[in-house]
């Protein structure tokens, strides 16, 4: 099951788009590049006939479907696709305006399968392939690609959700290199709109949602290379063969409605956003995750929400992690970053911890960003031999680089940045972890002031403010300008541990 969804993201995605990536120059060399890609990737794909009508290759009644063995199936049919030799070395191709498609994935630990049924209809969409068998290109359009899906469980009467993706004003392009087996594909798709509409039911729960999202100007991008099934059967390996794929999608101007219905009540919950995007990525050289979303503003009603409605926002909120997965002789670069910038919350949530306003409500902002080199002694892609591990590292810390530190609410900040380098040869020094050596500076302003609001408040008994402040006086230095800041270098030397140089006992 573990591989049923990136078999199915293939299957689809070769339906839907008529896998015209694989174009050679005359409408019979398409079909075989079709059936060979499709026979590689796991499915079976038949047509009742295919034959020519003057310059065009009239398919009928072509059938896909596909089984991982798992409990998962794929099915999709189309009931003709005409590919017209343009005599010089193009191919135009169009299929039915309608097409089915159902997919089955096993359930959950045991649980229901469930079984998603599509209708895609695609208007105004046309394709031109060209080049030859060694690369491939094509471009292609559709004024407007609906996806009516419903998704029932097995032994459900009703459905646990219908709904319609929408894509406005598609086009992109796709190039394609390699054997059969072996694939290099680059692609870019552009949309002036995508909108998702679903509306479900939970039965045993007695719930039922809708939801309605509307982005603008979507575009994904990809590049890969592409192996066949079998390759794919280990994923550790297929990545040691050459197995990659990269996958960034952005959005413009986001709405997005979502309506529950509980036994408790009604929950609303309205959301826009300026814009954001994903990226992901893994192949031998390294895994990337990624996603941030920006100028969001939220709000939230509904019978749990103790006033008539929270509202939260941010300008900026983004997630980026970029590693190695393959072990090596030498260390690879690794970066780590989170981020919230400019949060903002309902005066009415403040109000419930400072009814007196003693606080500045300005917004708040976490960060930390970092960087550095480790190397991999285990494939972390390789289950069996993470399993083997057991409690052990699958590798080794080289260095460390704090870029960015921030922290930034109700009037205090904490910042700060510094840079390691690790041991690993010794590990009893600092008492099972890598000897480091460097220095980091940190800073905070308006932290007593903080500390003198919270204790006025109650939220802060007096005694336990006392003793942060004796740790402040030993191990920070004031600003000497007599303002309400402190630094502080803390830094490791020597096999040493200093505190604006002051080494401090181990």
């Amino acid at each position: 099951m573990k591989h049923w969804t990136f078999a199915t993201s293939t299957a689809v995605a070769a339906l839907m788009m008529g896998q015209t990536a694989f174009a050679d120059v005359t409408p019979e060399d398409i079909w075989q590049s079709w059936q060979d890609m499709s026979a590689s990737a796991g499915q079976t794909m038949a047509a009742e006939s295919a034959e020519r009508d003057g310059d065009t290759l009239v398919i009928t009644n072509l059938t896909i479907s596909m089984d991982d063995g798992d409990g998962g199936t794929m099915n999709g049919s189309v009931e003709e696709i005409n590919m017209t030799d343009n005599g010089d070395g193009t191919v135009d191709i169009t299929m039915s305006e309608t097409y089915p498609m159902t997919i089955t994935a096993k359930g959950v630990d045991g649980g229901a399968a469930t079984t998603i049924n599509m209708v895609v209809t695609q208007k105004d969409m046309v394709m031109t392939a060209g080049g030859s068998a060694d690369e491939t290109s094509f471009d292609y359009s559709a004024g407007q690609t609906d996806i009516a899906i419903d998704a029932t469980e097995e032994g459900g009467a009703a459905p646990v959700f219908t709904g319609t993706i929408g894509l406005t004003g598609a086009a992109g392009g796709y190039v394609v290199t390699g054997a059969a087996e072996e694939k290099a594909l680059e692609s870019n798709v552009a949309a002036e709109a995508m909108t998702v509409v679903l509306d479900g039911a939970d039965a045993t729960a007695g719930t039922t949602f809708k939801v309605n999202v509307s982005m603008a100007d979507v575009t994904i991008d990809t590049a890969g290379m592409f192996l066949g099934t079998e390759a794919m059967a280990n994923l550790a390996q297929a990545l040691k063969d050459g197995f990659s794929t990269d996958v960034a999608m952005s959005y413009g101007a986001l709405t997005m409605d979502i309506d529950v219905v509980e036994a408790t009540g009604p929950t609303k919950i309205t959301s826009t956003a300026t814009g954001g995007g994903v990226n992901i990525a893994i192949g031998a050289d390294g895994l990337v995750y990624g996603a941030n979303t920006t100028g969001l503003a939220m709000a939230i009603s509904g019978g749990e929400i103790p006033f008539p409605e929270l509202k939260v926002g941010f300008g900026e909120a983004a997630f980026n992690l970029v590693m190695p997965v393959m072990a090596g002789e030498s260390s690879e670069e690794f970066e780590f970053l989170t981020k919230l910038v400019d949060f903002t919350i309902s005066d009415e949530v403040w109000g419930m911890v400072d009814p007196t306003n003693q606080l500045p409500r300005d917004p708040a902002t976490i960060i930390v960003d970092t960087k550095g080199t480790a190397k991999l002694t285990t494939d972390i892609m390789d289950e069996a031999a993470m399993a083997a591990l057991g409690d052990g590292a699958p590798g080794e810390l080289n260095s460390l680089e704090i870029v960015a530190l921030q922290a930034k609410v109700a009037g205090a900040e904490l910042t700060g940045s510094g840079a390691f380098t690790f041991d690993n040869a010794d590990v009893t020094t600092f008492q099972g972890m890598p000897a480091p050596t460097g220095a980091m500076d940190l800073a905070l302003t308006g932290g007593n002031g903080l500390m003198d609001k919270l204790t006025a408040m109650g939220l802060l008994p007096e005694d336990q403010v006392m003793g942060v402040r004796m740790m402040m006086g030993m191990f920070a230095v004031p600003a000497t300008d007599g303002s309400d800041g402190m630094t502080t270098t803390i830094e490791f030397k020597d096999k040493a541990m200093l505190i604006n140089g002051n080494p401090m006992p181990m």
